[in-house]
């Protein structure tokens, strides 16, 4: 049996869009027709960021923490890139030996009950500032200069899509999910009898895609239960 020993299919931004047309049972002939179907992707892959989907951006970010000074931009390279921090964590180097402290996380509402927000000492809880900018405040205020360096898993924008040529940042299997949801983003617009058929194709689609990024794990514990009277 003769295969192509390829392994490197890969869509770009117009082929996406033509592939959402057809899916309509459209056919692409303007380059506003491109311009509109670029923008509903750019918008369908913000709503993937607010649902989380794209972990696959998951990023480490490092800043080491001044004395006394609380708040820090996330990414100071691209101020507007960052969506969310999933957790944070302090590294403590004294003497060469190195600490790694868990960071819990507030809401605005209790920071705001903190009255000594200038204490210092070793920080041990942080707020994310989701501002157009967003930045990390730490508290306590840090004690010590270079001594504490903040470690942030941060969840990133996607590139934006933008000439047709361009390919996207989108792992192989969740190609069918950003077909499908383009497909129903441009029916919205240009062919609203086939809106529910592609929305429950593209909900289908983006559900397999979702559970892709869930943590799998082999290890079962199982309790023993011989001990205990179960009526």
């Amino acid at each position: 049996m003769a295969v192509s020993g390829s392994k490197d299919f890969e869509l770009d931004v117009a082929d996406y869009v033509e592939e959402a047309f057809e899916r309509c049972g459209l056919e692409l002939r303007t380059g506003y027709d491109l311009k509109s179907a670029t923008r509903s992707l750019n918008l369908m892959l913000a709503e993937w960021a607010n649902r989380g989907l794209n972990q696959w951006t998951v990023n480490q970010k490092t800043i080491t923490m001044v004395q006394g000074t609380t708040e820090y931009t996330i990414d100071s390279i691209n101020p507007t890139a960052t969506i969310d921090v999933l957790d944070v964590f302090v590294r403590e180097t004294l003497g060469g030996q190195v600490t790694d402290i868990p960071l819990s996380r507030m809401s605005r509402a209790e920071y705001a009950h903190v009255s000594t927000k200038s204490t210092t000492g070793k920080p041990n809880q942080f707020l994310i500032q989701k501002k157009l900018s967003p930045s990390v405040t730490v508290w306590p205020a840090p004690d010590k200069n270079s001594a504490y360096v903040l470690h942030l898993n941060v969840l990133s924008r996607m590139d934006d899509a933008d000439v047709g040529a361009n390919t996207l940042e989108v792992p192989f299997r969740f190609y069918p999910c950003l077909a499908a949801g383009l497909a129903y983003y441009m029916a919205l617009k240009r062919a609203p009898e086939k809106v529910q058929m592609l929305k429950a194709m593209y909900e289908e689609e983006f559900a397999r895609a979702l559970s892709q990024d869930e943590a799998r794990a082999s290890f079962r514990v199982a309790p023993d239960l011989r001990n205990y009277n179960i009526a």
